[in-house]
């Protein structure tokens, strides 16, 4: 493979994470701050959101599989027809709409589009890395390109989102220390008024940052489709038959290695995604760094991009399950956090989660064409199984990370997490804890644990390689 087209391949997936990003770090305070939308009401957006993305994770799999072979390859075609719709609802997503009896339901509808839009996209550009080049460190090299990519769009997404947005977030009044007299004024008084009008300064600085990573989108898909050729499976025999969607399905939920490594990177994600969906709700409403977020924001993912090249390194000399320790190096960081929320350690917490994010976003990625290998090793006469190993793991990481986000939402309103005010209540900031130190703790520390158990060595997964050369 050329560097150019492992750049133009991991340019082509880096729009999604600009997306995503965006949406991960900005989403849930634009309902409850900017839409005044009830935690109750943003919890159900989040969570059916990503189920909806979850459920067409295996529906996309299962089309693809049958999808004919074109001049411009099998996958490229879906990447293709589902970019001009994703940048319709993901720029809804954002619209306020003139109305506020429907506004819930606009936002559910506009966020499971996208959602749903993105997995069309995802399943085919995620699959492709098996038919980019038969050998194995030329696909590891893709996929760090990939994910060195990646983190940047993520980086791009939150910054761009960040700088945009953070006016309609500033507030001088919560920054006036309240006098002796003001018992309740100060403590209940909304920072804006409810921005009602669609053309209000809040919804405008939203719209506009919708419209900039929009024009993302389509910059990507240019570029992926001139820069990259899909190739046929090089291992397939003409006598050979795709395996019928339902019955590899059952196959791969049956493979040992693909089980382990689903079940401990699902957890290991929603705890990923529960850092990112409260960082920003932490920082304003929890740790007095109300004017930080956006810094803070950047700091982690600057840390991500520049270790990628890293950890690939490091997984190329020491292994990839000896890399998966360095995921564990935000938990004593995010516990000092919480418990010393000083604006130094802030930003050391910022950098060390950026190390373990990139590593937990690199990992999966590059174990899982290794898995694939070894189930095709034991079914040398099937083809077409590549798209259901990626589909359902998207399928598994997004159902898990929405339970994650709608617990998450939820126990805000149980707390009473009130929309707009300069301070909330102790329980809701002790809540705010929580889900950024003990729960993702616990989630990365289980998920570790059954990556333990995780059977693909170095030396099989050199085995399994001389192994498919020689079926070659």
């Amino acid at each position: 493979l050329s560097i150019c087209s492992k750049i133009c391949y991991a340019i082509g997936g880096a729009p999604n994470q600009v997306a995503g990003s965006a949406a991960a770090f900005f989403l849930q305070i634009y309902l409850l701050d900017i839409a005044h939308i009830t935690p109750f009401h943003a919890s159900l957006v989040l969570f059916i959101g990503k189920a909806s993305g979850a459920v067409t994770d295996p529906v996309a799999g299962f089309f693809i599989s049958k999808s004919r072979w074109t001049k411009i390859g099998r996958l490229m075609p879906w990447m293709l027809a589902c970019t001009p719709f994703t940048v319709v609802s993901y720029f809804f997503m954002w619209y306020m709409p003139p109305f506020v009896l429907g506004r819930v339901a606009w936002y559910l509808t506009f966020y499971c589009l996208f959602q749903a839009l993105t997995t069309l996209f995802q399943v085919p550009y995620s699959a492709l890395t098996m038919f980019l080049s038969t050998d194995q460190k030329e696909r590891d090299s893709a996929t760090a390109y990939r994910m060195t990519m990646e983190v940047l769009g993520t980086l791009i997404g939150a910054a761009i989102q960040g700088q945009i947005v953070a006016s309609a977030h500033a507030s001088h009044h919560c920054t006036v220390n309240p006098s002796v007299n003001t018992t309740n004024s100060w403590h209940d008084a909304p920072t804006f008024p409810d921005p009602s009008d669609p053309l209000s300064h809040q919804a405008k600085v939203y719209m506009i940052a919708a419209g900039v990573i929009g024009g993302v989108y389509l910059l990507g898909i240019v570029i992926l489709f001139l820069g990259v050729k899909e190739k046929d499976d090089p291992y397939a025999l003409s006598s050979d038959r795709a395996i019928p969607f339902c019955k590899g399905l059952g196959l791969t939920m049956k493979h040992g290695p693909y089980v382990k490594l689903t079940a401990s990177f699902l957890l290991i994600s929603t705890a990923v995604q529960l850092e990112q969906s409260n960082f920003v709700l932490f920082c304003t409403h929890a740790a007095d760094l109300r004017n930080h977020f956006q810094y803070l924001v950047v700091t982690i993912l600057v840390s991500a991009a520049v270790s990628i090249p890293f950890w690939q390194k490091f997984l190329q000399r020491f292994g990839k399950k000896c890399a998966a320790c360095g995921i564990s190096w935000m938990i004593p960081f995010a516990v000092m956090l919480v418990t010393i929320p000083n604006l130094i350690l802030a930003y050391s917490v910022a950098f060390v989660s950026g190390l373990s994010i990139a590593a937990s976003l690199l990992l999966p990625w590059s174990m899982l064409p290794d898995v694939v290998d070894n189930f095709r090793l034991q079914n040398p006469h099937g083809k077409g199984h590549e798209t259901i190993f990626y589909s359902s793991y998207v399928f598994f990481t997004k159902m898990s990370v929405g339970i994650g986000l709608g617990i998450s939402a939820a126990g805000l309103e149980f707390t009473g997490y009130k929309p707009g005010i300069c301070r909330q209540s102790h329980d809701v900031i002790l809540t705010l804890k929580i889900l950024i130190g003990a729960v993702p703790a616990i989630l990365i520390l289980a998920g570790l644990f059954i990556l333990l158990f995780y059977p693909i060595t170095e030396e099989s997964r050199k085995e399994t390689k001389l192994a498919l050369e020689v079926l070659r």
